[in-house]
């Protein structure tokens, strides 16, 4: 399809995730270039020269958005699957000081690519690891997101913090202040767009607050503010966490991150699990938003978020995989899912509906990366970011509401996945890349890390 046509799809099921909650037996959307032009019940009208697809037995939905993501980890998933977060960290910092701009283009296509079978047409990245030797890693995970064909809100991570300093990366992999302040100068200078329909916006992301200083904390967010990007870091993850904020600052991780400014319409936590009621009001008040990974925090046994309670208190909440090596899966349509069981272990069977659960994965998204006004719903003049959902094989059908075939039952094959108007994904094979090359490219990578590490 050109930049100025028009495709159609039609005789699907639709859920629009909007404000008004509008839901569809049978609908159909127009897209005009890069825009959603109509969306509505019924047959869609007859274009000269449009390119249609058969809805029929699908569900459309706004494309899925990733908040939370480490794509370099695609190459050194399975690694220690039964530890904890501390233990894994410990394990894996010495292999992943071994990445360079080659093995990092070879993770993010094999890991973008699988959000993209998922459902995923918009997803951050949160890089903090910069060997000496590693050359452009942020540029290779870009290269990799444009030639994928995925909206991508990449960070510019870091870690000032060693072994040696009390930190928990080893020294190979940390970086000093001045250097990473100009390097995350020059990453917006270079790549970030804050046009309308923009494929690409960076933001800044010092990792944890057991792995850098509190002057990289405060001078990133200067900067960040100077620069008009938003700020992302990891909170609240784990009890160890919270025990090293304790011991080393005399304050919760919240409590320590609000006093160096890490709070604000601008800034998304990632993981938040162990919040008290004031870290919680705090959130609502000044409006900093959560990326909620269910799966990782399962995996590493870190603990249950308080999604119900966040949104009851008006905290904007995503979804992200997280890193691969803490979500082999990486399926972002298996997201909404298990924040809802996880919520309702936590709070019982009312804790999350299904719709809710499909608005964190979508306009939720959106909202925690400030583009509500563009993406996470299906309306007309919004970006056309869609997902096409299979629902009429034996593992959906007969099951009366779509919207719960999708997010209670297993993940289902996609007919069609379109971002910024261009059809990534068409009857469950991905058009961009040639995924079975990639696969051993991954395959090679992951020897050659580990080797390295040996």
């Amino acid at each position: 399809m050109s930049d100025d046509g028009v495709l159609v799809i039609e005789g699907c099921a639709v859920a629009a995730v909007d404000a008004a909650g509008t839901e569809h037996r049978s609908g159909h959307v127009v897209v005009r270039g890069n825009l959603i032009e109509a969306l509505g019940a019924g047959a869609a009208p007859e274009i000269v020269g449009a390119t249609r697809i058969d809805g029929r037995g699908c569900l459309l939905t706004p494309g899925l958005v990733n908040t939370h993501h480490h794509l370099y980890q695609w190459v050194t998933r399975g690694l220690a699957a039964d530890a904890t977060l501390f233990e894994w960290l410990t394990t894996l910092y010495p292999v992943w000081a071994g990445i360079d701009e080659d093995a990092l283009r070879v993770a993010a296509t094999g890991a973008l690519a699988s959000l993209a079978r998922t459902g995923c047409t918009t997803s951050t990245d949160h890089h903090y690891v910069f060997p000496r030797e590693g050359g452009d890693l942020l540029g290779a995970e870009i290269d990799a997101a444009a030639r994928v064909g995925l909206r991508f809100h990449p960070t510019r991570g870091s870690m000032d913090l060693g072994h040696s300093a009390g930190g928990l990366p080893p020294d190979s992999v940390v970086e000093n202040l001045d250097d990473i302040l100009r390097a995350s100068a020059d990453a917006v200078s270079r790549w970030h767009d804050r046009s309308f329909d923009s494929m690409l916006r960076i933001g800044l992301a010092p990792c944890s607050p057991f792995s850098v200083s509190a002057d990289l904390l405060r001078e990133s967010a200067f900067l960040a503010r100077e620069l008009g990007v938003r700020m992302h870091t990891h909170v609240a993850e784990t009890l160890d966490e919270h025990q090293y904020c304790l011991d080393t600052h005399g304050c919760t991780p919240a409590e320590y991150l609000e006093k160096l400014g890490w709070v604000g319409p601008d800034v998304w936590w990632a993981h938040a699990i162990h919040l008290d009621d004031s870290a919680i009001d705090t959130m609502a008040r000044t409006l900093t938003g959560v990326a909620h990974c269910p799966t990782s925090n399962g995996r590493l046994g870190a603990g249950i978020a308080r999604v119900t309670d966040l949104l009851a208190a008006g905290v904007r909440v995503g979804l992200g995989v997280d890193g691969a090596a803490s979500n082999e899966s990486s399926s972002l349509i298996e997201e909404p899912r298990n924040a809802l069981l996880f919520a309702r272990l936590r709070g019982g069977p009312r804790a999350l509906s299904v719709r809710t659960a499909l608005e964190l994965a979508t306009i939720g998204g959106a909202r925690v990366l400030g583009r509500e006004n563009e993406i996470g719903s299906l309306e007309p003049g919004k970006l056309a970011d869609l997902a096409l959902w299979r629902l009429d094989g034996p593992a959906h059908a007969g099951i009366e509401d779509p919207v719960a075939a999708l997010i209670l039952g297993s993940a289902p094959p996609l007919a069609a996945l379109v971002v910024n108007g261009r059809i990534v994904v068409r009857d469950g094979e991905i058009r961009t890349i040639d995924e079975d090359e990639v696969g051993r490219q991954v395959a090679r990578a992951q020897a050659s890390l580990v080797a390295k590490a040996r």
